[in-house]
């Protein structure tokens, strides 16, 4: 599937991006921030940032988000029921 999106000719000039970097950009942030929100699996933020899932978790940590979504929740409820 495809989708179009507008993007103003100030936000490629304020970006130094050519079109086709600025696409992948969005891509890859639009799917880091859905997989650190829980929308998505580690496997299809991957496949929406079109890289491999090995790919995709190591470029999370340019974005400052954990490959680990969850885990600090799940320790915190261990640690209330201790």
């Amino acid at each position: 599937m495809k989708l179009e999106i507008d993007v103003p000719d100030s936000a490629f000039s304020a970006l130094r991006q050519a079109p086709k970097e600025l696409s992948a950009c969005l891509r890859f942030m639009a799917s880091a921030k859905l997989y650190e929100v829980g929308h998505l699996s580690q496997e299809r933020a991957a496949e929406l940032a079109g890289q491999s899932r090995q790919e995709f978790l190591a470029c999370l940590s340019r974005l400052g988000v954990s490959p680990f979504q969850g885990v600090e929740d799940d320790i915190s409820e261990i640690e209330s029921h201790a």
